[in-house]
């Protein structure tokens, strides 16, 4: 498997790091979109039900975009992180490191897969709350809608805007340590 990413990427490198680069942007750019642009234009609905009903509907139609650029950010990922090497830099076939400044590059990528790994979860937590909202909704709930949707709008998405951006600024400090 690890000569078959290794081949892949070394055929496909640019390919595979514009996947994984676009599907970043689109994952973080669309959340500061809902959050800074979209959010501040649904609190201007009087009607709270209909607010409500307008944002599940957007955070659906953002998961459903976002949601397959994730699956390719993380595919990409591991062709990036076999093919670039930086674990053969670091340590040799028994374990032991080699060199001390390869093997920092290597614990910051486990650093930005972590980040993109919590990103993932808490974007897997916003949709069960988004379906759960829906369903308060359906079933004339506002108040259960309104927490549900009110926690991904203050803390859920901001903090994967927060973390995205930590994680793309760490891939491009990566991709400028290892050029």
């Amino acid at each position: 498997m690890k000569e078959f990413l290794i081949e892949t990427f070394a055929h496909h490198r640019t390919l595979i790091v514009f996947l994984h680069v676009i599907s970043a942007v689109i994952w973080v750019g669309g959340m500061i979109a809902i959050r800074f642009a979209t959010h501040q234009s649904l609190a201007l609905i009087s009607d709270p039900k209909v607010r409500l009903e307008r944002a599940a509907h957007t955070l659906k139609r953002l998961f459903s975009i976002v949601w397959p650029f994730v699956i390719v950010l993380i595919v990409t990922a591991v062709f990036m992180a076999v093919g670039l090497g930086f674990r053969a830099a670091a340590v040799d076939p028994m374990g032991n490191v080699i060199d001390a400044y390869a093997m920092s590059l290597y614990n910051t990528i486990h650093i930005k897969e972590a980040i993109w790994l919590i990103m993932a979860m808490n974007l897997g937590a916003m949709m069960w709350r988004r379906n759960k909202a829906e369903f308060a909704l359906k079933n004339g709930d506002v108040e259960t809608a309104k927490s549900m949707l009110g926690l991904i709008a203050k803390y859920m998405v901001p903090l994967n805007i927060v973390l995205g951006v930590i994680a793309i600024y760490i891939g491009v400090f990566l991709r400028g340590a290892h050029a």
